[in-house]
């Protein structure tokens, strides 16, 4: 007969999140999961098998609520160009909100673990393309309504957006002035005009 568990999986998931986040995954031990947990050791093999698991399975819970955060905000109404500043003012909003200046999650397992983890790799890769899509989305419907250029190529666009985001990610670890992200955000939306 199994057992039953007894913790909150999405806490626990929560919890891994913000103990990879901060140390990275070749940083992390499990001594650190189970101290940052709360589990047991046993509980936290029982679940997740292992730490490589662990890790997968927390990508996994931030890239949900990533796209449902996302998707709140194109669904939200407005142009598509301030969707699109939407967009990029929730992912500055965040990335400044960060005191610990952790940069984003799915870009730093992206760098760390990524090139020689395949199964990292595919999740990120999944990840970026939902991503872009979203934006190819947004930017597609504006030039249907007049709202973007039709200059460029809707997915050039979109993978350019992305591409700035990803920056944005990589330069929130370093500084927090917020003109610094100002003027990237400004000159990323002339890019749809």
């Amino acid at each position: 007969m199994a057992r039953t568990k007894d913790f909150d999986e999405t806490e626990v998931l929560n919890k891994a999140i913000a103990i990879f986040w901060h140390k990275g995954y070749n940083g992390t031990s499990m001594q650190d999961l189970v101290d940052g947990l709360g589990i047991s050791r046993s509980s936290l093999y029982d679940t997740y098998v292992d730490k490589h698991t662990l890790f997968i399975k927390a990508l996994e819970a931030y890239q949900c609520a990533g796209s449902a955060k996302l998707c709140d905000i194109v669904n939200s109404g407005g142009s598509a160009k301030e969707t699109v500043k939407a967009l990029l003012e929730y992912i500055i909003g965040e990335l400044l909100g960060d005191r610990m200046q952790k940069g984003c999650f799915m870009v730093n397992a992206e760098v760390e673990i990524a090139p020689h983890d395949p199964e990292v790799s595919k999740l990120v890769c999944q990840n970026d393309q939902q991503v872009e899509d979203v934006f190819y989305q947004v930017i597609k419907k504006g030039q249907e309504r007049g709202e973007i250029t039709n200059r460029q190529d809707a997915r050039a666009l979109a993978r350019f957006t992305f591409n700035t985001i990803k920056g944005l990610r990589v330069t929130a670890k370093s500084t927090v002035d917020k003109s610094v992200f100002d003027d990237i955000i400004r000159l990323a939306l002339s890019a749809l005009d």
